[in-house]
């Protein structure tokens, strides 16, 4: 009898998928804890490394948009403090809560994108 035709062929073993950058990963995860927590001026530091991270790192060219979707809801109450006249001592007193739920909102809607990727 033939060995070959009677033993199955192993299963290929499936590619590995790698998931997104850590830095993207925790950047993504901090950036609604500190809005949240009123340390919005704070959250510029995950939002500049998940951009730098998001645009060197070849494997995490699907969460481009959704880290700039981030970043650009975080640029616009920035923008608007820093040209603001009067304004206050700090960027969360200052932020409309409006403009930190989208924040918040684009955050969680990069964290399920990364965690749905992280799936397949």
């Amino acid at each position: 009898m033939d060995k070959l035709s009677s033993s199955p062929t192993p299963p290929r073993p499936r590619p590995r998928v790698r998931g997104a950058h850590p830095a993207i990963v925790i950047s993504a995860w901090s950036i609604p804890i500190l809005i949240l927590g009123q340390f919005a001026l704070l959250a510029a530091v995950p939002m500049v490394v998940a951009v730098v991270t998001v645009m060197r790192d070849t494997r995490s060219r699907a969460l481009r948009w959704w880290v700039m979707a981030v970043a650009i809801s975080y640029v616009a109450p920035l923008v608007l403090w820093i040209l603001r006249p009067e304004r206050a001592q700090s960027l969360s007193v200052d932020m409309d809560p409006a403009l930190a739920s989208i924040i918040v909102a684009a955050a969680v809607a990069l964290i399920a994108r990364i965690l749905a990727s992280a799936k397949r």
